[in-house]
């Protein structure tokens, strides 16, 4: 009986022995743990937010790092009298809850555009901006809209007008751009004129046609400095540093400190974005993007027409009035590399879109260029499936990683979510007194 006893015994004992072994062995495959290799070492540290060069000077636009030309355009972003129905604002599409997206699909003003909300933090490092780059400034993004009938739905001359009869606007403006134009002749300077889309608001865009030569640049100007006044403040709005980077610092260091900043699922998932998923190739620097352009065979929105993407953006920011080799640029043309070099025609264009930055990424839902998938899981499945693009040639090859890998690579793209390296003042609507239609006082 005894015998019996200890023989069941040893078995249950060898059991659990083999039982515990094959789960270790499972987590070694789960959670390989060699060492970093030099090469991925260095990888990661390129990664690093420390690494992060100093920001690009902007010589399109005088006041970029003028910190009351900041905080004009600070408060410019906020004010819904910035649009043709007093219901929409920069921050409208750019909320700094959401880390300067909206959270929709596609895009809300007057109207619905046909593309999401790109973040805006951190764009003062892009040279171009928009899904497709039809913008090679901050300052000629934020012209963009202004005047989009679906967007804020105004026109220059309006904005024009707004500045002109604010105390604070007018003040300010001419601290920053010297004395203010007098828009009191109403036959030449009338309530509401631009180059706007002549098939929704035929009457603005005549009016604006029958101003003189003269009259156009004037008010053009004025509208130029507003963006470049939007553009400063903007250009303050950057990544703070991030789980990732504590543990990329002690990498670059070769510390054992600060290794346990990730959990080893987090870890996992880095190794597989610098490897086998390649996420690397187009998310890569400390903004995790290389600014360029890719088809990735994302699927067209339902019931709208094919979105070429680049291939378009690239024609539209050579004709752009507002790039940075036009008259109403601060640059000198030797200083418009980008522009005069910038790739206008190829197939791997067609049908591509900006690569983003992945810091934050957990925020900025849904996403693609038209808010096409819902959620990262939709994404990973897109990448690891490369379905081929409904136009042109898409850029991805299967991954077939196994669910847990890419659930890895979700847990890694979290250690990449921080705040906003700002003064809390700035991600918030400046504190103002209205008297009228006139902002009597603002706080910073």
């Amino acid at each position: 009986m005894l015998k019996k006893l200890l023989v069941t015994a040893l078995i249950l004992v060898l059991a659990g022995v083999i039982a515990v072994s094959i789960f270790l062995w499972l987590e070694e495959q789960k959670y390989p743990k060699p060492a970093w290799s030099k090469t991925e070492r260095m990888t990661i540290s390129s990664l690093w937010l420390g690494n992060l060069p100093p920001l690009p000077e902007d010589p399109s636009n005088s006041v970029s790092n003028n910190l009351d030309a900041a905080k004009l355009g600070h408060q410019i972003f906020f004010d819904k009298r910035f649009s043709g129905n007093g219901k929409v604002a920069c921050v409208s599409c750019h909320d700094p809850d959401k880390h300067f997206t909206d959270g929709k699909a596609l895009a809300v003003g007057m109207g619905v555009t046909k593309r999401s909300s790109p973040s805006i933090v951190a764009t003062a490092y892009h040279p171009f901006i928009f899904w497709d780059g039809r913008a090679d400034s901050q300052w000629a993004q934020a012209l963009g809209p202004m005047e989009s009938t679906v967007e804020h739905g105004g026109s220059r001359m309006q904005y024009a007008h707004l500045i002109a009869s604010d105390s604070n606007y007018r003040q300010q403006y001419e601290k920053l751009f010297g004395n203010f134009p007098d828009l009191s002749d109403t036959n030449r300077f009338p309530a509401k004129a631009g180059p706007v889309d002549k098939k929704v608001n035929p009457e603005v865009a005549q009016v604006w046609l029958d101003m003189s030569d003269e009259d156009r640049e004037l008010v053009t100007g004025i509208y130029v400095n507003i963006g470049k006044s939007i553009a400063a403040y903007e250009r303050l709005l950057l990544p703070a540093a991030s789980r990732f980077d504590t543990y990329a610092e002690a990498i670059q260091n070769k510390s054992s400190d600060n290794l346990d900043a990730l959990t080893p699922d987090e870890v996992e998932g880095l190794r597989l974005f610098i490897g086998d998923a390649r996420c690397i190739e187009c998310h890569n620097t400390p903004l995790f993007t290389n600014e360029g352009f890719a088809n990735i065979g994302t699927p067209t929105v339902k019931g709208k027409p094919y979105d070429f993407g680049r291939s378009l953006g690239a024609q539209q920011v050579i004709k752009n009035e507002f790039n940075c080799a036009g008259e109403y640029s601060d640059a000198k043309s030797y200083e418009c590399s980008e522009l005069r070099f910038i790739k206008r025609i190829g197939d791997d264009i067609i049908g591509s879109f900006k690569s983003p930055g992945l810091r934050n990424t957990t925020a900025t839902a849904p996403y693609m260029h038209s808010g096409q998938m819902a959620d990262l899981d939709e994404v990973m499945e897109h990448y690891n499936k490369a379905p081929a693009s409904p136009f042109g040639h898409s850029m991805l090859t299967k991954l077939n990683l196994e669910p847990y890998q890419l659930k890895q690579i979700i847990a890694f793209l979290h250690t990449l979510d921080s705040k906003i390296a700002a003064e809390q003042h700035w991600l918030q609507a400046p504190i103002a007194t209205h008297t009228s239609n006139n902002i009597q006082t603002i706080k910073h």
